[in-house]
């Protein structure tokens, strides 16, 4: 299991990538298709997921789209157009991090090239 830390750390980019591939979700949805993704090592809860979602929406990030189903209203969550400029430079911090991490985990790889 991917401890909590990372994990916490990364909820807003995988949140964006989601939102990115599928172009609207559902919250209950974003945590159902994080857990498919991982295989289950990653166990997205609502009382994670439902404060990013309303710190990303007060940020612009992202609009509602409420969709009555019978008699219950659901929220799906789309990306705006600053939502999306927001994913790229994410992923572009990410794979920074990335190479970064590799560059202190592994120095000697880094010595040899």
């Amino acid at each position: 299991m991917i401890a909590k830390e990372l994990f916490k750390g990364t909820i807003k980019t995988i949140v964006l990538k989601l939102l990115s591939d599928q172009g609207k979700m559902y919250g209950y949805e974003i945590c159902q298709k994080v857990k498919e993704l991982s295989d289950g090592e990653l166990m997205l809860t609502e009382g994670a997921l439902y404060p990013m979602l309303h710190k990303m929406e007060s940020e612009g990030l992202l609009k509602i789209e409420k969709v009555n189903i019978g008699k219950r209203v659901r929220k799906y969550y789309k990306l705006t157009r600053t939502g999306k400029k927001e994913f790229g430079l994410k992923i572009e911090e990410f794979n920074n991090f990335i190479q970064t991490m590799k560059l202190i985990l592994n120095p000697s790889i880094n010595q040899s090239i």
